[in-house]
């Protein structure tokens, strides 16, 4: 099994991504966040559909955190029902992927 992921995180706005993002990285549980602003997101919710701007966290991390890292998201998390999906990294520099090894926990 690949050892690495990148999970996918919408939120409403900069200042709370930005705080999920320190928070994240702060208990090793990430060791990067990508915070990419003006994003719109189209989507249906209570049988409506909805637009609105939104902000999306780009996460990399290991298999091995996405349990704790999961549930944290969900915690600080402003939304009833979060985007939370994560993707294998399938390849990437052997120097950044051991980067991200040596700086989140490893249970």
């Amino acid at each position: 099994m690949n050892k690495f992921l990148t999970v996918f995180c919408t939120l409403p706005d900069a200042n709370i991504a930005g705080k999920m993002a320190e928070t994240l990285v702060g208990e090793k549980l990430a060791a990067c966040c990508n915070i990419v602003s003006n994003i719109t997101s189209v989507y249906t919710w209570q049988g409506q559909v909805q637009r609105d701007s939104e902000v999306l966290m780009i996460i990399k991390t290991t298999h091995e955190n996405y349990g704790p890292l999961e549930k944290r998201i969900l915690e600080l998390h402003p939304y009833e029902v979060p985007e939370i999906i994560a993707l294998n990294i399938e390849k990437g520099s052997a120097s950044y992927l051991n980067w991200i090894n040596r700086v989140v926990k490893n249970d």
